[in-house]
């Protein structure tokens, strides 16, 4: 850990927000693979840029190729993947942006450290629980993840071999075997809404 650094103050968030006319916040969607976050997610940024407001999607695209493309998939790693986008979101966030994370983030621990980091900052955390039962999501499998976690080729796959720990109280729960696409982001956007964030 750096211990020779010194923070470097400049603009207060309150005179960003009034010069970005916009408060920042995290989206986190949470839930297993195939639960729909990605498409979501998408939906919801493109609804939100639609309406003139500052917006980022953060995924496995632009997350797992890029700032942390030296982690694999072990417990550590993806502890350590988490912890690293709770930061980056929380920057977005405090850039007056409204970040959009779609990780299945399987850990309470982890997603709990997230909202705390965010809480710290006085930065909005919405936590998404896009929940899906096992077996639509297995139907779904779009990219075959879960067929080659049943054959064993994949170790370690969240919900079939790795544990998947559900939110207990998050501020928006999705159930997305009985929602479309459409409907879920237009459920995150009128709680944006209804809390002034937009």
């Amino acid at each position: 850990m750096a211990t020779n650094i010194t923070w470097h103050a400049n603009l207060t968030h309150s005179e960003r927000i009034s010069f970005r006319n916009q408060k920042g916040a995290t989206i986190w969607l949470t839930g297993l693979s195939a639960s729909g976050k990605s498409t979501i997610a998408c939906a919801l940024e493109q609804l939100l840029l639609k309406e003139n407001k500052h917006a980022y999607r953060l995924d496995g695209d632009n997350i797992r190729f890029g700032l942390n493309k030296d982690l694999g998939f072990s417990e550590n790693d993806r502890v350590e993947n988490i912890r690293r986008i709770s930061e980056v979101s929380k920057l977005f966030a405090d850039s007056c942006s409204i970040a959009i994370t779609s990780f299945i983030s399987p850990y309470k621990d982890d997603r709990n450290k997230a909202r705390e980091l965010h809480k710290e900052a006085n930065l909005p955390f919405i936590e998404v629980f896009v929940d899906v039962p096992l077996n639509v999501a297995e139907e779904r499998d779009p990219k075959g993840l879960y067929k080659k976690a049943r054959e064993g080729i994949i170790k370690d796959f969240t919900g079939i071999s790795a544990p998947y720990e559900a939110p207990d109280q998050p501020e928006i729960h999705l159930k997305t075997d009985q929602l479309s696409i459409e409907e879920s982001s237009l459920v995150i956007y009128n709680y944006l809404k209804e809390h002034n964030l937009v």
